[in-house]
């Protein structure tokens, strides 16, 4: 399947119109999130990489052009136009890993104007999905409050390609190993993995179970206690750790039940046999509200394994995002619709400590005592960053969430940083407001005061 042809056929149809008109002067597409989903009081902006990978090999070839003849019921000569368009467009993003704000832009990109239409789809999906996904991973981190966290998520995700890229997030984010196998050689990230209920099944008993899977492999070992009763389970496990002289680094996994009663008793009986220094390792349906209520009530868990409700951000499975047209061929463009306004113009957010951030134009002059967020990463449609090792940039984001107000890194009912407007903008807004309504209704409405995005 053509990545070209993975788009929204309206992407196609109205690139053709603006070609047709002669309408292909440099535009720019600001990309933002308008609302922060709920129990979330910021964002982890991801999926930059990507994009520009999708941006760097964008290319509308023949068979691309018959597809599209093909969606739309018209002969390919119609199409022909695009045969041969690239990407050869300037963008400017904010770095992967980056904590980001309602409203403020994650992308920005710029290019003749059918180009930009044309990617809009893609570029919008990577940068969607994967900021959801690495915010709700930031928070397993933050809730885990240095508990060991890793992932698990493979097996549920929304496709294969879903799983690589939440692993890869979870690296990104400050996990500490992943059962993805394809990503953590990518990567050279920790692979971790234990054992199924149906390995121990397999065999006529726990012990020997157990036994036989720390014979294959050596050094610690990880050993599944609750497929038939947990406390007998962990009693087993201890007997054969002891036997086999393998307690140090090994631990046992908790996957089903009340985790927090389980953990408990499961501490006692390791205890008791004198195996303090092996860990217990939490899994089955958690993520950041699960590990934050255990380790509040104060369950001895060394390692959350986080699975199915991560990969897919269960609680909050997509993002209010957009990508809309903000400048054409040097004129800044605004959308008024109700409840759905965006700020016109080419934009810049301005981080200052604790990420109380400004959001303003491009060009103008940073306020005192802050730092321009977004980068230029592609030029000519070729890229001219890259992002740094991956520990740099999970040291930077620890730093910055760790500047965050107290009260936005909630689990529950966090409050949400928001970011201001610079006056410049605000400004250039009231401006192209005003122009918009005089060629549109002929006047300026009267009390017009809908919020501004993006």
């Amino acid at each position: 399947m053509s990545e070209t042809t993975t788009t929204d056929l309206y992407e196609v149809t109205m690139a053709l119109s603006y070609l047709r008109e002669r309408m292909t002067e440099p535009a720019t597409f600001s990309c933002f999130v308008r609302q922060l989903p709920p129990d979330r009081g910021f964002l982890v902006c991801a999926g930059a990489e990507s994009a520009l990978s999708y941006l760097s090999r964008y290319r509308v070839g023949l068979d691309d052009a018959k597809a599209f003849a093909e969606a739309l019921g018209r002969p390919l000569h119609d199409l022909m136009p695009l045969v041969g368009t690239r990407f050869t467009g300037t963008v400017r993003a904010v770095p992967e890993g980056r904590v980001v704000l309602a409203g403020e832009p994650l992308m920005e990109v710029t290019a003749p104007l059918p180009q930009a239409q044309l990617v809009e789809t893609c570029v919008l999906n990577h940068l969607s999905h994967q900021t959801m996904v690495a915010s709700k991973c930031i928070r397993c981190v933050i809730a885990a409050q240095g508990h060991a966290v890793v992932d698990f998520s493979l097996r549920r995700t929304h496709g294969t390609a879903a799983g690589l890229q939440a692993a890869r997030l979870a690296a990104l984010t400050g996990y500490a190993g992943t059962s993805n196998v394809a990503t953590a050689r990518a990567l050279n990230f920790p692979a971790v993995g234990t054992m199924a209920h149906s390995y121990v099944e397999a065999f006529e008993n726990e012990e020997a179970a157990f036994t036989a899977f720390a014979r294959c492999h050596p050094g610690p070992v990880t050993l599944l206690v609750d497929t038939y009763d947990t406390e007998s389970g962990v009693a087993v496990a201890a007997r054969v750790l002891r036997a086999l002289g393998r307690a140090d680094g090994s631990a046992i996994r908790l996957d089903s039940g009340d985790l927090k009663e389980l953990s408990f008793r499961a501490r006692a009986v390791l205890d008791a046999a004198g195996l303090t220094q092996v860990r217990i390792i939490a899994s089955g349906g958690l993520d950041e509200f699960a590990v934050h209520d255990l380790l509040s009530a104060g369950a001895p868990i060394d390692v959350f394994a986080v699975g199915t409700r991560v990969g897919v951000s269960a609680d909050a499975p997509y993002l209010d995002s957009a990508y809309k047209l903000v400048e054409y061929d040097g004129r800044p463009m605004m959308k008024l619709s109700s409840a759905k306004v965006t700020a016109p113009g080419r934009k810049q957010v301005f981080r200052r400590r604790g990420c109380a951030d400004v959001i303003g134009l491009a060009d103008e002059t940073p306020p005192v005592g802050s730092v321009p967020l977004l980068e230029t990463m592609m030029r000519g449609g070729a890229r001219c960053t890259y992002l740094p090792p991956l520990e740099e940039v999970r040291r930077q984001l620890t730093a910055e969430v760790a500047q965050l107000p107290a009260a936005a890194r909630e689990i529950r009912s966090p409050v949400p940083v928001r970011a201001t407007v610079s006056k410049p903008l605000a400004a250039l807004t009231v401006r192209v407001r005003q122009r918009i309504e005089r060629a549109v209704f002929g006047t300026t409405p009267v009390g017009r005061s809908d919020h501004v995005s993006g």
